[in-house]
């Protein structure tokens, strides 16, 4: 990550074990060692954030264009159907997005996944 090599790291030991002393050097590293765990942490959490808002932006794209789509041609019932699960997708979306994380979880549990159309005929041509 930071491309320190063990000569300079055994250098960074012995400085901080000359100017902090043996007793207060362990502390020191601990102390460092939590910020770096809270530094990636934060990290993480704006990569997972930037993820859902792309995902989310790229929903809201190809939702407009099927709406554009659909003014100019009547849709068939499963391109209809396929438009409204997209609707459904991007709200839900939206929803967790905005939601703490833990009613995200709990949302998300709560959900139902949406089903393709065949799958939708094969449940119905079942019953």
């Amino acid at each position: 990550m930071f491309d320190i090599g063990f000569g300079e790291l055994l250098l960074v030991l012995v400085l901080g074990l000359i100017v902090l002393g043996p007793e207060r050097l362990p502390v020191a590293v601990r102390t460092v060692a939590g910020w770096i765990r809270v530094l990636r942490s934060l990290a993480t959490n704006v990569q997972n954030e930037l993820a859902k808002e792309l995902k989310l932006q790229e929903l809201q794209d190809s939702l407009k264009k099927v709406e554009e789509k659909a003014e100019l041609q009547s849709l068939s019932p499963e391109l209809q159907a396929s438009m409204d699960e997209l609707r459904e997708a991007a709200e839900s979306l939206k929803k967790s997005y905005q939601l703490t994380p833990e009613e995200a979880k709990e949302l998300e549990e709560d959900e139902t996944h949406f089903h393709s159309p065949e799958s939708d005929k094969k449940s119905n041509s079942e019953h």
